[in-house]
């Protein structure tokens, strides 16, 4: 059976990435160095472009390079279980509800600059918000 290979730039485009960004996974181990031509082009196959596909939907839902190195040993070394999956998501998902949190006081202390303004009627001077903006001690 002939497997089908790719270039870089085929790789990137099934993927919807830059050649940047395959390189980039590349050095960061999380995509392996792929067999090379003569002439040194690099050659993708299917396996390869469904990893980086992978990688790509955990970088959109916010799991950091650590986290897929850690996902993808799962994958590649089958003496894992579902369950150390399930405890990465679940570590990674209350990261994500603390950065919520932390965004929610953010914009409550934003909103309470902004309300605390008389805009137009007062000079930057005499602005709040630049005045709030300024580390108290």
């Amino acid at each position: 059976m002939e497997t089908t290979l790719f270039s870089i730039g085929q790789l990137a485009k099934r993927a919807k990435c830059k050649i940047e960004t395959v390189h980039y996974y590349e050095k960061t181990g999380l995509m392996p160095d792929p067999p090379r031509t003569e002439g040194g082009h690099r050659l993708y196959d299917l396996k390869l472009i469904k990893r980086l596909c992978f990688i790509r939907r955990c970088r959109e839902l916010g799991f950091s390079i650590a986290q897929i190195k850690e996902l993808l040993t799962f994958i590649d070394e089958p003496n894992h279980y579902c369950g150390e999956v399930k405890e990465l998501a679940m570590i990674h998902a209350t990261e994500v509800q603390q950065k919520i949190d932390d965004l929610q006081k953010l914009k409550l202390a934003l909103n309470e600059m902004v309300s605390q303004c008389k805009g137009a009627d007062s000079s930057v001077a005499e602005c709040s918000i630049i005045d709030a903006l300024y580390v108290k001690k």
